[in-house]
């Protein structure tokens, strides 16, 4: 047991506590840069030159990435020494590749801010093992051979935990996503001449990413909380576990051909593409069902009702995100005319959020209040505060995906229906979408207050003694 933090199982998981806060201040910047862009829409030259369009959009995009790293590696920090019932491998290499991956991360998106990218990719030595220019693969190519040093050292730390440490269902899953994650991250370093190729291969990555391997990661991170907060045998939520990922894998390998369907791969793809991407909401759906249903059946009243609401929360939004804005565009029949469009911006938006951002800030809520020796919840205000946080990012999040939604209904109607006599040019077409726009941009706002009263559901408040909590880790 800890002597440190009577709150804490195991002494090495304080490690996840550098992990989820730097992660938080990326979420922060990912907001910002995300308002940015959205003025831009809107306000064409807004801080031109100083940030370009494709600029803030670059960086938003990677801030996503490197937060929801950052918060997976932290959890599996917090999660693994307790599935496995030890302490962790080595804390000083964790906290060693927490500095790296942080220092590595900062600098990358300085280099996008600073400097021209053609000018970022000659002095980071891109002509040597060219990997540059791809969509969410922006990375240089040294800050991606980084990127797989600290993959390797964070697998191997974790990995011998698991390998000297007690085995269960929840932690196997886990590890499997998590070397699915560093496996898949490998073909961002291929990057052949043919366009179709390199289109093929880059979804090997992004979608085996999203659609793949983070389900694996997201299903064991929700069932390590459920197992806490509601007390139900560990049996019942691992059997749960195993259908979850089962239908993960086998819709989410193949569901990959729906991004094929206009690249210049074979026909075929346009029915396994079709055919398995209806299968893709199945996951997010059972996702639904295990959580309420545990809950239901709790045996305990967690006192901590903010993170039993962000467990709920995360897998009705993803099961809106991921499942149905994904299925409404998936059919090759319909990607015909929506593929590209702000539909695809809408599914991304409320997909990334509910499926992974908020797991991840599930699993803070549970784990903070221990790390910051609160013990199994922060105070009541605290609570209120962070469910307030949870209710404006999640509505206007909503909010945001309905803009997109209809902004995108209506670029199908004007730029892609009609033959091309009559057919709106592009910049045409956004004119004409500017309401909903502005309308994206408000909700947006509310979202960046959502996250700061979360942020501010962090912050100090009364001493552990005041609030009558003693109760150690169990």
């Amino acid at each position: 047991m800890s002597t440190a933090n009577p709150y804490l199982k195991f002494a090495s998981q304080s490690v996840a506590k550098p992990y989820f806060t730097f992660a938080l201040m990326l979420f922060v910047g990912q907001i910002l840069f995300g308002l940015i862009m959205g003025l831009q829409y809107v306000v064409g030259d807004f801080l031109f030159p100083l940030i370009p369009f494709n600029v803030a959009r670059m960086v938003h995009t990677n801030l996503l990435i490197i937060w929801l790293l950052f918060g997976f590696m932290g959890a599996a920090y917090y999660l693994i020494p307790e599935e496995s019932d030890r302490e962790l491998y080595s804390p000083k290499l964790a906290l060693v590749l927490f500095w790296v991956f942080a220092a590595a991360s900062v600098l990358t998106i300085i280099g996008y801010l600073s400097l021209p990218y053609a000018g970022l990719a000659a002095l980071t030595g891109n002509e040597l093992l060219p990997t540059m220019g791809r969509e969410f693969l922006e990375q240089p190519t040294i800050t991606k051979m980084g990127i797989v040093v600290v993959a390797l050292g964070f697998l191997f730390n974790i990995g011998m935990t698991v390998l000297k440490g007690r085995k269960t269902t929840v932690s196997m899953v886990m590890m499997t996503g998590l070397i699915g994650l560093a496996v898949f991250f490998l073909f961002s370093f291929y990057n052949p001449d043919n366009l179709a190729r390199d289109k093929f291969y880059w979804w090997w990555v992004v979608h085996l990413w999203v659609e793949g391997v983070w389900e694996l990661i997201m299903g064991a991170m929700l069932a390590f909380v459920l197992i806490k907060i509601t007390g139900v045998d560990r049996e019942v939520i691992e059997k749960w576990l195993y259908v979850i990922i089962a239908m993960a894998l086998i819709s989410g390998i193949l569901g990959t051909g729906h991004h094929l369907f206009w690249i210049g791969a074979p026909g075929f793809w346009l029915w396994i593409g079709s055919i398995f991407s209806v299968m893709e909401p199945m996951p997010f759906f059972a996702m639904v069902l295990f959580a309420f249903t545990m809950v239901k059946r709790r045996r305990r009243q967690h006192p901590n009702r903010a993170a039993t609401l962000w467990a709920l929360g995360t897998t009705v939004t993803a099961f809106l995100g991921a499942g149905v804005w994904g299925f409404l565009h998936t059919l090759a029949p319909v990607n015909y005319y929506t593929h590209g469009t702000q539909l695809t911006a809408a599914h991304g938006h409320l997909a990334f959020y509910g499926a992974y951002a908020m797991i991840v800030m599930t699993l803070m809520s549970y784990a903070m209040p221990r790390l910051r020796g609160l013990g199994e919840a922060p105070d009541v205000r605290s609570q209120t505060i962070e469910v307030w946080g949870f209710w404006l990012m999640t509505v206007s999040m909503v909010v945001i995906t309905l803009c997109l939604t209809a902004a995108g209904v209506m670029q199908i109607v004007l730029q892609r229906l009609p033959d091309d006599a009559n057919a709106l040019p592009f910049m045409a077409t956004v004119d004409q979408l500017a309401v909903f726009f502005w309308a994206r941009l408000a909700a947006g706002v509310v979202f960046l207050i959502g996250l700061i009263c979360y942020l501010w559901s962090f912050m100090p408040r009364r001493a552990p003694q005041e609030l009558g909590e003693v109760s150690p880790a169990s």
